[in-house]
């Protein structure tokens, strides 16, 4: 097996645990950066591999788009092409497609749409896309799935289930690769019965671990925390268990806390664009002109090189001034709070400190009361 998922340590439902992949061993919890097109934006590799990063995520659907899986490969791989030397996760872009809307066309044998680079037609299947993913060579590869959107109603959302189980086969008896794993997508929207049973057939196929998708698609947190309560213990102790598209403080806390072990999502950098910094206590937007003459960190004791280096007042004047230092500066902040933060987590569930970990998150945390 490509991959492999060992279990250190359990506290109150959250686990600790180690990711062997072929580019090496990694702790989790762990939280992905994504880099959508074999890039995190505005950041290194150094910059990264000196925040803690361990796994980054980059994505199909952007990358067979432009510049193509054959150049890629040409290049050795997505490692080599974007000289990232640790673990490299691609989702199917299945998400992507069927994000498109009005721009795409779903049959059993996959899905045609339009790009929106320049209109042209294309076309992803299970085997398309497994076939682009071992092209990348990524360490881990997701299955091809149907992201159902939300809210949607009982019979739509089983027959998307039922679809997504039988192209998550096709993937399985479709990839071929040596030195790549492949984890399967649980589905089920938000019914129950369904997660319970699109665990149940993706188990059956045993994957190399699991993705918990259609999460985080405009329901509120408690039904999403529902549904994880429902569909983590059905699957396997000794698989890693990965809740797609979710990178908040207060989700990533939750969902460790119902044996998540994995995440990820674009939401540090792209606030980041926007001038927001996260903290322990919540979002600060820089840009507000309360910030103009503030001469501390985006947050008093952060390590980040942006904290141990400029003020408030200095990043709130790029922004000002339209620098492009700026969205620099609050993305490595962002993923270095995220990461440390992950960190500390990890840390809490070894030394059996988890629930007051939790706890004294959420008594800071937008000046919430604790959840434990």
């Amino acid at each position: 097996m490509v991959i492999e998922y060992e279990v250190q340590a359990e506290c109150d439902g959250a686990r600790a645990g180690l990711l062997r992949t072929p580019h090496g061993t990694f702790r989790t919890p762990m939280f992905m950066p994504v880099g959508t097109q074999a890039t995190v934006k505005t950041l290194t590799p150094e910059e990264l591999y000196d925040m803690g990063a361990q796994v980054i995520l980059s994505n199909t659907y952007h990358l067979f788009l432009r510049p193509g899986e054959d150049l890629i490969k040409k290049a050795g791989g997505l490692h080599r092409f974007m000289n990232w030397k640790q673990a490299v996760l691609t989702d199917s872009g299945g998400f992507q497609v069927f994000s498109l809307g009005d721009m795409r066309r779903i049959t059993e044998e996959g899905v045609t749409f339009r790009s929106h680079i320049d209109g042209s037609e294309k076309f992803l299947s299970p085997e398309v896309s497994m076939d682009i993913q071992t092209a990348l060579n990524s360490d881990i590869a997701m299955a091809f799935d149907e992201c159902i959107p939300y809210p949607s109603d009982y019979e739509y959302t089983r027959l998307s289930t039922e679809r997504t189980s039988r192209w998550a086969r096709r993937c399985l008896d479709h990839h071929h690769s040596e030195t790549q794993g492949l984890f399967g997508i649980v589905q089920g929207g938000m019914y129950g019965e369904l997660r319970r049973r699109s665990c149940a057939e993706l188990t059956d196929m045993d994957f190399d671990g699991y993705g918990i998708g259609g999460l985080s698609v405009g329901e509120s947190k408690d039904i999403m925390y529902d549904i994880l309560e429902g569909t983590v213990p059905c699957l396997p102790v000794n698989k890693a268990r990965y809740l797609m598209g979710v990178g908040t403080p207060d989700c990533l806390v939750e969902a460790v806390a119902r044996g998540v072990d994995m995440f990820d999502c674009v939401f540090p950098t792209r606030v980041a664009r926007n001038g927001m910094a996260m903290t322990g206590t919540g979002r600060l937007n820089v840009r507000n002109a309360r910030y103009a003459e503030d001469f501390t960190p985006l947050e008093e004791g952060c390590s980040c090189y942006t904290c141990r280096n400029f003020t408030r007042a200095y990043v709130r004047h790029l922004f000002k001034a339209e620098e492009l230092l700026a969205y620099r500066l609050v993305s490595i902040h962002n993923l270095y709070f995220l990461l440390h933060f992950m960190r500390r987590m990890r840390e809490s569930i070894i030394d059996g400190t988890f629930r007051e970990f939790r706890r004294d998150f959420w008594h800071r945390y937008r000046g919430g009361q604790p959840a434990v």
